[in-house]
């Protein structure tokens, strides 16, 4: 991986899941940051807790019918599948570290009413944990809601952008 940017290509890294957030936010990254010839990682992390509902074919079969769904959306970007068992954050910044890659991109779920009175959600402060320490450009996305359009972008610089597309 040693010098893969330098020639123009980078390593686009998502991590998805079985939500429809995590869908998303992989054809957000594969239609507004994969270009040709970059090397598009899906990461599927299964944690510790997770073993008795998810097992290691769901995990495989969700990560490879997604890696399917790239390639034959953008044959002209490579795409790999990886799951890895492990604590969900840990496990993110080891492997962004580990692969070099140039932009992550973590999904971001609608807060819910009952998070609007308890604080953060789990699953707000893992994209804001990646965004303050993850070893590349980081960014949160979210689908706007269906009468609006567009996508919610949270990076170390914007927070909550609109984007139109």
């Amino acid at each position: 991986m040693e010098g893969f940017e330098r020639f123009g290509k980078k390593r686009v890294m998502v991590v998805v899941d079985h939500s429809s957030q995590s869908k998303h936010a992989m054809l957000w990254a594969l239609t507004h940051v994969a270009n040709k010839g970059d090397l598009f990682t899906l990461l599927h992390i299964v944690s510790h807790s997770n073993k008795l509902s998810e097992t290691p074919d769901s995990s495989s079969f969700l990560a490879n019918s997604l890696g399917y769904l790239c390639k034959a959306s953008r044959p002209e970007v490579e795409v790999e599948a990886l799951v890895i068992q492990g604590p969900k954050l840990e496990t993110i910044l080891s492997q962004v570290k580990k692969l070099e890659a140039s932009v992550l991109v973590v999904p971001q779920k609608k807060p819910s009413l009952f998070g609007c009175f308890c604080g953060i959600s789990s699953s707000e402060q893992l994209v804001e944990q990646c965004i303050s320490h993850a070893d590349c450009c980081t960014i949160g996305v979210r689908k706007q809601t269906y009468g609006m359009g567009g996508y919610l972008i949270n990076t170390r610089w914007q927070k909550n952008f609109w984007l139109l597309a």
